[in-house]
C-alpha cells in the first residue's frame, strides 16, 4: 500500500539530452515509458560502430547539453549537428567519433530512469551530480534507498517502479565541473555501500512531475522485489 512518506519530495530533476556529456536542471518534466521526454536522445558514436562513453572518454563530461525551444538537442549552446560540434566531439572522443540520433532504448545502459536519494548522497558526502540521476527524491533517511528495491513510487499521476540498485563505475570519480578525477570517490562507493548507489527505474505510469512534488513510496512484495512490481 502506498504511503505519502512525511517530507518526501521531489527535490532535483535531470535531463542529459546527449549521453556522457553534462546535463540539465529541470523544474518540471514530462515522463513517458521510454523514461524523461529529450533525455539521451542524442549519442556519440564511434568509428567501430559502438557507443562511446565518458567511462572511457571522459573529457565528454566537459561539455553541456541542453535542449533548445524546438526540441532538439543543443551542446554548449550550439544545435548539435553544427560543424563545430563535430570538431569538439572528436576531439572529446577521438576522431571518428560522431553524434547520431538515438532510435531506440539502446541510449540507456540499464533502464530509462536513475532515481537517487537525499539521505545516500549525502551519506556519500559528494556532489550527486556525480550519480547522474534523473530523480532526486528529498526527505529519505539515510540509507532509506536500500530497502526500496522492488519498491514503487508514486508522484501525482506518475508511477514509477524501482528495479535495483545501480552498481557505479569510473564516472563517479570525475568532477562535474572541473573533469579532476578522485578514484577515492569509487573506492568508497565499493567499500560502503557494495558498490551500488541510486536505483534502476522504469516508468510504470507515465505523465508529469515537478520539484517540490509530494512522492509515496510501496514497498513490493518480498518475491517480487528486484523484478516486476506486484500490488
Amino acid at each position: 500500500m502506498s504511503r505519502p512518506d512525511a517530507g518526501m519530495r521531489v527535490a532535483e530533476l535531470w535531463r542529459y539530452p546527449v549521453k556522457s556529456m553534462a546535463g540539465e536542471a529541470l523544474t518540471s518534466a514530462t515522463i513517458r515509458s521510454d523514461g524523461i521526454v529529450g533525455d539521451r536522445t542524442v549519442y556519440v558514436l564511434g568509428p567501430h560502430g559502438r557507443i562511446v562513453t565518458a567511462r572511457t572518454r571522459p573529457r565528454l563530461l566537459g561539455h553541456r547539453a541542453t535542449v533548445g525551444p524546438d526540441g532538439e538537442p543543443l551542446v554548449d549552446g550550439r544545435p548539435w549537428r553544427a560543424s563545430d560540434v563535430a570538431r569538439d566531439v572528436a576531439a572529446a572522443a577521438g576522431p571518428g567519433a560522431a553524434l547520431v540520433r538515438a532510435v531506440g532504448l539502446e541510449r540507456f545502459d540499464i533502464l530509462p530512469l536513475l532515481v537517487a536519494t537525499d539521505g545516500a548522497i549525502a551519506a556519500l558526502a559528494a556532489d550527486g551530480r556525480r550519480l547522474r540521476p534523473n530523480i532526486v527524491i528529498g526527505g529519505v533517511p539515510g540509507m532509506a534507498e536500500r530497502g526500496w528495491e522492488g519498491g514503487r513510487l508514486t508522484i501525482g499521476d506518475v508511477v514509477i517502479d524501482l528495479e535495483d540498485l545501480r552498481q557505479r563505475c569510473i564516472m563517479t570519480t570525475f568532477d562535474p565541473d572541473t573533469l579532476a578525477q578522485d578514484t577515492r570517490v569509487l573506492r568508497r562507493i565499493n567499500a560502503e555501500f557494495g558498490g551500488r548507489l541510486a536505483l534502476n527505474s522504469r516508468v510504470a505510469r507515465p505523465g508529469t512531475i515537478a520539484v517540490g512534488d509530494v512522492v509515496s513510496f510501496a514497498a513490493g512484495q518480498p518475491e517480487t522485489r528486484r523484478g516486476r512490481f506486484e500490488p
